[in-house]
Parts: structure tokens; sequence; C-alpha cells
């Protein structure tokens, strides 16, 4: 190896150590930050899986509490968080409505506030169909209003019908009918309401 060649790779590796001794500390300290980056990471995720988990048990706790008719079990609801809260409010709604403790149910529903669009809609729609059994179809509709699913326009025609708006009935279980499947056990019920309300179904289309 030539003489040049040497001085070459020793000026090279003078180069490197001083940039180390200048640079090694920021360096160090940037793996440092990136390692407790990753760790931190981890531990989050474990800490919203632990917390996950114990949701669900107590998710799953309460819905016993709902079953068994503890007098705690609405406590134990409001206790909850997000969609395990919701879920838990329309099974314990539901087992309040069995009992004949229809206001009870209503003031259960209206404390809830689902931030998910869909299970917002199905507590609505929960809602309004005690609310007609109340009596109290303006504020039912009110709360329908906008929704267009089959089981929000059934209950928007029930409302109607049971105000003794026939014409609006008719056309609310007609707009449910075409957004239910030909299949669907509700499509039946239906029929029956909508000719009830003094409409007629129409015939679903066969293919031939």
């Amino acid at each position: 190896m030539a003489i040049d060649d040497l001085l070459d790779e020793h000026e090279q590796s003078e180069r490197v150590l001083n940039w180390l001794r200048r640079n090694g500390a920021a360096l160090i300290g940037g793996i440092a930050l990136g390692l407790a980056a990753i760790y931190g990471w981890n531990w989050w995720k474990g800490q919203r899986q632990a917390e996950q988990l114990a949701q669900a048990e107590r998710y799953e706790t309460t819905l016993d509490a709902i079953r068994s008719g503890d007098k705690a079990a609405a406590s134990k609801v409001a206790a909850l968080e997000g969609g395990y809260r919701t879920l838990a409010s329309l099974a314990l709604a539901k087992q309040q409505v069995d009992a004949g403790r229809r206001d009870e149910a209503i003031a259960t529903l209206r404390g809830v506030k689902p931030e998910d669009p869909a299970l917002a809609q199905l507590v609505d729609v929960r809602l309004a169909r005690l609310l007609i059994d109340a009596g109290k179809h303006a504020e039912a509709l009110a709360l329908l209003k906008g929704i267009d699913t089959p089981a929000a326009l059934e209950a928007r025609g029930d409302a109607e019908l049971a105000r003794g708006q026939r014409e609006a009935a008719r056309e609310a279980y007609q707009q449910a009918l075409t957004r239910t499947d030909v299949a669907a056990p509700l499509r039946r019920l239906l029929e029956i309401k909508l000719t009830q309300a003094g409409g007629t179904p129409a015939k679903p289309e066969t293919q031939s």
C-alpha cells in the first residue's frame, strides 16, 4: 500500500474521530430519544389495551346487574364510557320497559349522548318509540327528523298515524318499504301497517 494511501486513511480516521467528539453527545441523545419514543409508544398501547379490557369486563358485569334487576345497575351504566355506556343504556332501558317502567326508560335514553352516528340514530329511534307510546308524538317526530332507516321511517309512520295524520303515515310506511329487503321479516309488518293507514302495498317485482 502506498504512503499516500496510508495518509489518506489516517486523515479520514481523524476526521471521523473529530466529528464524533463534536457530535457524539447529540448522537447518543438522539438515539436515546428514539428508544424512549419507541418504549413510550409500546407502553401507551399496552395501557390502552389494558383499559379496553377493563372496560369490557365492567360492561359484562353491568349487563349481569341489569339482567338480575340489581338496583345498582343504573350507577354501573353511568360509570361506563363510550360505546359500552350506550349499549348498556339500551339494555337497561329495555329491562325497564319490560318491568313496566317506561318513564324510567325514557329518562335512561335521554341521558345517552353517543359520539358514533349509527349508535346515536339507534338511541333516537328507541327513544322515539317510547315517546310515541307515551303520547308525545311531536317530540318523537322531532327526534326522527333526518333519519331515513327503515326502523326510523316505520316509527315516523306510527307517530303520524297515532296523531291522525294518515296520509303522512302512509308516506312514511311506503318509504320504509322501499328501503326494506323483500325477504326481511320487517316487510310484512310494514305492509300491514300501510294497509291499516289506508294504503296498498306494491307487489314486489319478480324476476322472469
